[in-house]
């Protein structure tokens, strides 16, 4: 998930989603789910953040915020706001935008979701 890879965020996903399988899979008997929510978040605030390196120009950020279901001043307000990549990733705009749900259709893997398949 490096910033300078030219991969598109679905194929991240594509690629992310065996290893986070296989590595849930191993862990499947840990108890500890607030590590697993944070690595969970930890991954979809990445994630954002490829998003946001990817729309390089303000335009196309503000035209994909509005996309994502954005009013336009707010769009343009996120857009402009001169912060970096990770701040924004993390930023109530993105979060609000791109939510887990978005990442679940994307097919990317939840740790605490799988976790729970397995307690049962």
């Amino acid at each position: 998930t490096t910033g300078h890879c030219s991969r598109s965020v679905s194929d991240t996903i594509n690629a992310l989603a065996p290893v986070l399988r296989g590595w849930i899979s191993y862990f499947r008997l840990t108890k500890v789910k607030g590590v697993l929510e944070e690595l969970d978040g930890w991954m979809r605030r990445k994630l954002r953040c490829l998003l946001w390196r990817q729309w390089k120009r303000v335009y196309t950020r503000v035209r994909n915020l509005m996309k994502a279901g954005l009013d336009e001043n707010r769009a343009w307000w996120s857009a402009t706001n001169e912060r970096g990549a990770w701040w924004n990733a993390g930023a109530s705009h993105m979060n609000q935008a791109f939510r887990k749900g978005w990442f679940d259709k994307m097919g990317l893997v939840s740790l605490l979701d799988c976790h729970r398949q397995f307690q049962c």
